[in-house]
């Protein structure tokens, strides 16, 4: 019988303390679901960056390491991890960010705050442009930013996606490259950081990259807090270039509360909350490549540990 090490926070264990035992049953694989063991006998190893691995040296039987969140900036430079690290990926996550990016993007476009926070009895009788009129540019296009570009380009939206390499997704108009980037932003009303952190995104969106966008233009982050630098960002939106950012991830979280970004009358604050990794979906992920794991199979989602992600 295989033995998986749950090595991740305590009071995450509720929810997959059945969940997991029991995705990994129904794919015919016998093992056993634990919090502790002795490192020796660990096959594979869930993991989440805060919990209680860090060194990878002593689980000389494990196969693979099997990450509960979608970002793997936390290991992916550990230098004691020689095991192949898979990220997750999993359907209620990529849902989750679907939403959140789509209602986020449509709350900018349509002006909803105008109308929500009211303007003093002026009756403005001026409708925002459809949605084929507005371009909306996602930086980053994994699993996340293709899901999103594709389902605002189901909308109508002009959506412009920048990655790294070459991608090709129907309805998108795909860029990379430092030049790509730059055109990208100069033509893009809203956008979405949908980017990996690693040494080349981290703090990029910076005050050049900023000046690059149309004035009033809005930024809408729910990938990674070290992506912006939050000086700069703050510097934008005081100076009008920008107007608006939407941010669910920090440098620092929780958001200490005496950051500017909460009093902020140009920043919208969310709580970590675009995409979450449902336990029974992701269960299910986590058995799969475990099965894999035992019939020999690729592993999913495996992380490039020299790209870093």
């Amino acid at each position: 019988m295989l033995t998986v090490l749950f090595a991740a926070r305590e009071e995450r264990w509720p929810a997959y303390e059945t969940a997991l035992p029991d995705a990994i049953a129904r794919t015919g694989v016998e093992a056993r679901v634990v919090l502790q063991a002795d490192p020796s006998e660990v096959d594979y190893i869930v993991f989440a960056p805060n919990g209680p691995v860090s060194d990878f040296r002593p689980y000389t039987k494990a196969k693979a390491v099997l990450n509960l969140w979608a970002g793997v900036e936390d290991v992916a430079g550990n230098q004691t991890l020689t095991l192949p690290l898979a990220r997750m990926v999993e359907p209620s996550l990529t849902e989750g960010m679907v939403e959140y990016v789509v209602g986020h993007v449509l709350r900018h476009h349509l002006g909803m705050d105008t109308h929500i926070h009211g303007t003093d009895g002026v009756w403005s009788h001026e409708a925002p442009p459809l949605a084929r009129d507005r371009t909306v540019a996602v930086l980053g296009l994994g699993a996340l930013g293709q899901a999103c570009a594709q389902a605002l380009s189901a909308m109508r939206f002009q959506v412009l996606g920048w990655s790294r390499g070459p991608k090709d997704i129907s309805g998108v108009t795909c860029r990379n490259g430092e030049d790509g980037l730059a055109e990208t932003l100069r033509r893009a009303d809203i956008v979405v950081l949908l980017l990996p952190l690693t040494a080349e995104t981290e703090g990029v969106m910076n005050a050049r990259r900023l000046a690059l966008l149309p004035k009033g233009a809005f930024l809408i982050n729910p990938g990674r807090g070290a992506l912006i630098d939050d000086d700069t960002l703050l510097a934008a939106l005081d100076a009008g270039g920008l107007g608006h950012a939407t941010l669910d991830v920090f440098r620092t979280e929780p958001l200490p509360q005496g950051h500017a970004f909460w009093r902020h009358p140009k920043v919208t604050v969310t709580p970590h909350i675009a995409a979450e990794t449902r336990p029974a979906s992701a269960s299910k992920v986590i058995a799969e490549n475990i099965r894999r794991g035992e019939a020999g199979e690729p592993f999913l989602h495996l992380v490039n540990r020299k790209a870093g992600y």
